[in-house]
């Protein structure tokens, strides 16, 4: 029977320490640095009709730079619209009370986020306060159907033909 030696020992304990300490990193960068400790934050809300692939932790951007993040998504079960909760950083408490939010895509089949433009009005939105100005999620798929079958949403029927505009329609006029 062989014995461990002590380097072999000393191999092993920092073979495990680095595993750990790249586990930590590893947290530490998916939750950007957060670790669900609470943070300095204020909720709004806003409603759509359409999420598309909105999720909950999904940014909240303005002009393209993270503000905040989506807290939750619920269900209204009387008007049945979406309640989207954000939780905006309080850096960004001044946010004018005609900010109006979107649902958008980074790049074509990138992640969905809410995006925020901010009005002119001089009142502010307080925490709780809904955003009245939404624009749902536009549906790529539906938008590629309308496009490719005109837009109208129903097929022609079989049994109708065209006639092109400038043939004779009167079968005396024919030679």
């Amino acid at each position: 029977m062989s014995t461990r030696g002590p380097r072999l020992e000393f191999a092993v304990g920092a073979f495990l320490l680095l595993a750990l300490a790249s586990l930590l990193v590893l947290a530490i960068a998916s939750t950007n640095g957060r670790f669900g400790f609470s943070q300095d934050t204020y909720p709004l809300k806003a409603r759509f009709t359409n999420l598309g692939q909105l999720r909950p932790m999904a940014p909240v951007k303005i002009g393209g730079v993270a503000i905040g993040k989506v807290a939750s998504i619920d269900l209204d079960p009387q008007k049945l619209d979406a309640v989207v909760v954000l939780d905006i950083d309080s850096r960004y408490k001044d946010l004018p009370i005609d900010t109006s939010a979107s649902i958008l895509t980074g790049g074509l089949l990138g992640e969905s986020y809410v995006g925020l433009q901010p009005g002119g009005d001089p009142q502010t939105l307080k925490a709780g306060d809904e955003i009245a100005f939404t624009s749902p999620a536009v549906d790529l798929i539906q938008m590629a159907g309308k496009y490719i079958f005109g837009g109208t949403g129903t097929s022609p029927s079989p049994t109708t033909t065209a006639e092109p505009a400038d043939s004779p329609t009167d079968a005396s006029s024919i030679p």
